[in-house]
């Protein structure tokens, strides 16, 4: 039984996600704020305490926690290591701070307060005996004054310096410790704040009708670099299975030369281990890997946990696949669409431990070749008790590994995979194209507990899914979803040269594959008509390196706009001293103008004065007035803004400036 003296009640705990069972997220040098509800029976004061360590050590280092209102209180501490971390909280009822606040009043009443004088001495004293000698000794001159009632000691009492000392030593009496240690995940910088382009290897040749190789991306290197892309996703890269390969568009008959869809992985060549032959060697590949580290980037693996039906692992482990009555493996179907160059692997298989283990080396062998960064293919179909352990498993000894959810499915099935261990995640961005659709979910991304364990990334393409959009909307639908993408979230990606060509046939009306998708035929993209988008994104991803507000969702807050087709939002860094507006026509067609309600207060700016707004984008300055503003924007010039605010400040025998 706990011992019933202990009379401080802890609860509210936040953040803690399903009761400590998994962890919250931070990145190297972020903070954790812990907010609790704490209090005790009566009148006493309490003080509490956030404790928190990294899960290796043993010993806790401890932060006050602040009052708030309503026995609310808060505490933070910052994370500074790679891994796990872990926190908890301790109350107990303050003695000392009871009786300082008592006897302040008692004073103030005129009352006596000579036996008061010494319960204040027995606390001193009994702290002194926990205190080294110098601190003792000041503890002690403090008590001995106080039991002597001399002259003027209430100031020695009230001073800061003592409650500094009986905070650090007095002995705490009757804690109450909060019932769990919560945990965080610790992930690198690159977790937070990063800027995907996706290229098909085998399509990276300069010269038509050639396929590409590891080289010919490494030769790319220097230009995404220059764009401002940190991370470098490659599709599958291993060998391509033959048997029900599909064809151009997606058919089900391969013709002579159709090199297949790069995630129907697997041939006599080998599988998840091996590396197609015409893209290179793995010491090409581990070459393009540390080419790509010296150019700033991160190069991305897609593991896509699936085998063509001439895979080894069908042959050498065919009961990791389900089996139909007919004696055939089930292939891989999403209802009405059929895949049958996939067969998935069956998580309710007998042999389901080794199976595990497998899969798991995959990820622990490209580790091994420098990779760090993973996009993984539908997780959603295979079984969340997998990825709790699979990923733990590898970031425990990886621990700057970086895992990215492609998973376009229900919202609660997403929050699970990231609970389980996803550093990122695809989201409905793609699909998100009003004010209010836009307002609504990113509130819930970054205004719920959701932020705590879920980092978007938002994708305006993939080469899976070509947007109705992007279809329609010409060069101003993409120059606006690269804006909302890259200003919404501080992660962002797109499938670059797709995107920077304006790809925007689809295969069919109605439908969001693309027309001659890459994914089933090899595709040459020549630069020079993607240079016009090419300089876009460059100054793009530059305002993004430039403006730490950009780099975090933490401080995303939306605007009133009087026309529904613009939408206006702000990021700020927490000093405040970098604060940028972006503000969007949603229209990619039309002229949109309106008025924009901006919280002054908020942004630190004196409604009476002016301030400078600066177009990152376009260059111009502008001067703007109170709150209210009015903003037009052409979507054929540029569908967007992105306002660096200088705030206007005067010095006091100085001239004026923006800051």
């Amino acid at each position: 039984m706990d011992d019933g003296r202990n009379r401080v009640v802890i609860e509210g705990v936040s953040p803690e996600i399903d009761g400590g069972r998994f962890p919250i997220k931070r990145t190297v040098g972020e903070a954790v704020v812990v907010e609790a509800d704490a209090f005790t029976d009566g009148h006493d004061a309490i003080s509490l305490v956030l404790l928190h360590r990294r899960e290796s050590d043993e010993a806790w280092l401890e932060v006050p926690m602040t009052p708030l209102v309503n026995d609310r209180w808060r505490g933070e501490f910052q994370v500074t290591e790679l891994g796990r971390a872990c926190y908890t909280l301790v109350g107990w009822v303050d003695r000392f701070k009871t009786w300082t606040r008592d006897l302040r009043k008692r004073i103030d009443a005129g009352q006596d307060v000579a036996v008061d004088l010494l319960i204040g001495a027995q606390l001193i004293e009994e702290a002194a005996a926990e205190a080294p000698a110098t601190d003792a000794a000041s503890m002690q001159a403090v008590a001995a004054a106080l039991r002597a009632n001399e002259k003027g000691v209430g100031e020695r009492v009230f001073a800061p310096d003592l409650a500094w000392l009986m905070d650090r030593y007095a002995v705490r009496h009757f804690t109450t410790r909060y019932e769990r240690e919560l945990p965080v995940t610790v992930d690198p910088v690159l977790a937070r704040f990063s800027t995907w382009y996706e290229l098909f290897p085998r399509s990276a040749s300069p010269e038509f009708g050639r396929h590409g190789t590891f080289a010919d991306v490494e030769a790319q290197l220097p230009e995404i670099a220059a764009m401002g892309f940190d991370v470098l996703y490659l599709p599958p890269i291993h060998p391509i299975g033959r048997s029900f390969r599909k064809g151009a568009n997606n058919t089900t008959t391969a013709e002579p030369g159709d090199p297949g869809s790069p995630w129907a992985i697997g041939a006599e060549e080998g599988g998840h281990k091996d590396i197609l032959t015409e893209l290179g060697t793995l010491e090409d590949f581990k070459r393009l890997v540390a080419r790509s580290r010296e150019h700033g980037i991160a190069l991305a693996m897609d593991i896509a946990f699936q085998a063509a039906p001439d895979h080894p692992y069908v042959t050498e482990h065919r009961a990791w696949f389900r089996e139909r009555p007919d004696g055939t493996i089930q292939y891989a179907e999403n209802p009405p669409k059929k895949y049958q160059d996939i067969y998935p692997f069956d998580f309710e298989s007998d042999d389901w431990r080794a199976m595990w283990e497998e899969l798991r080396s995959v990820f622990d062998y490209w580790c091994q070749q420098g990779v760090r960064v993973f996009r993984v293919d539908n997780p959603h179909t295979k079984a969340f008790p997998f990825w709790e352990w699979c990923i733990g498993g590898i970031k425990a000894e990886y621990p700057d590994t970086i895992f990215l959810s492609e998973a376009f499915t229900r919202p609660k099935v997403m929050y699970r995979l990231a609970k389980a261990g996803f550093t990122q995640s695809y989201t409905y961005f793609t699909w998100r194209n009003t004010s209010t659709e836009l307002r609504e979910y990113l509130t819930d991304l970054t205004r719920t507990e959701v932020a705590e364990y879920f980092r978007p990334n938002f994708w305006p393409n993939t080469p899976d899914i070509l947007p109705e959009y992007l279809q329609f909307g010409g060069r101003p639908a993409f120059l606006t979803r690269l804006i909302l993408a890259a200003t919404l979230t501080a992660s962002y990606g797109m499938y670059g040269p797709a995107f920077e060509a304006l790809e925007a046939t689809p295969l069919a009306p109605g439908r969001e594959e693309y027309w001659e998708s890459e994914k089933y035929e090899i595709r040459h993209w020549p630069v020079e008509p993607r240079q016009r988008m090419r300089e876009v994104i460059t100054i793009v991803n530059r305002i993004r390196r430039e403006n730490p507000a950009l780099q975090t969702n933490r401080t995303l807050a939306f605007h009133a706009s009087e026309n529904d087709q613009l939408i206006a939002y702000s990021k700020t860094t927490d000093d405040g001293a970098n604060l940028i507006l972006t503000v969007v026509n949603l229209d990619p067609h039309h002229r949109q103008s309106g008025w924009i309600n901006l919280p002054l207060d908020a942004f630190g700016i004196d409604p009476a004065e002016s301030f400078q707004v600066h177009d990152l984008l376009g260059g111009g300055r502008y001067m703007w007035n109170g709150s209210r503003n009015y903003v037009e924007i052409d979507p054929y010039a540029m569908p967007g803004h992105i306002f660096h605010i200088r705030r206007h400040m005067k010095r006091e025998h100085d001239f004026d400036y923006f800051m």
